[in-house]
């Protein structure tokens, strides 16, 4: 009893170990953008420019002459095609998770045929909500 006890407290942290070592690369990956962060933020204020004046100063807009407020109304079809366009950016990052799982189940299996069916509706609803929003116009700019 006692030597099972053990081996069990024994085993734990070679268990959370291996568990933990799956998340290095995400961790690696992190720890390389805060540093990324950090280089360029000090850099630009090493490297950037030090002489202030009214011109430099000033938003740049594409080389013209900033006119008039920023607080002007924009047409709403800008804002509903960037909310599609994440909308769909989101659902391709959902298939890259279920494309690893779903390259490891047995193939013809009842979960895998599952799983596909669960990932077929998934698209299906994505491209009934594209051709929903082309027949809004929202891809129209006229």
């Amino acid at each position: 009893m006692m030597h099972a006890r053990m081996h069990a407290m024994t085993s734990l942290p070679l268990v959370l170990a291996s568990g933990l070592t799956d998340y290095l690369p995400i961790a690696i990956l992190v720890i390389m953008a805060i540093i990324f962060a950090v280089v360029n933020i000090i850099g630009a204020g090493i490297l950037g420019p030090k002489v202030h004046g009214e011109a430099k100063e000033q938003s740049y807009e594409s080389g013209m002459k900033p006119v008039g407020t920023a607080r002007k109304r924009f047409n709403i079809r800008f804002y509903i095609l960037a909310m599609t366009f994440l909308v769909f950016d989101i659902e391709i990052i959902f298939l890259y998770p279920w494309a690893v799982d779903f390259t490891q189940l047995e193939p013809q299996s009842e979960e895998s045929m599952i799983f596909f069916g669960r990932i077929l509706f998934f698209i299906l609803t994505s491209i009934v909500a594209y051709i929903y929003a082309w027949k809004k116009g929202v891809f129209r700019w006229d």
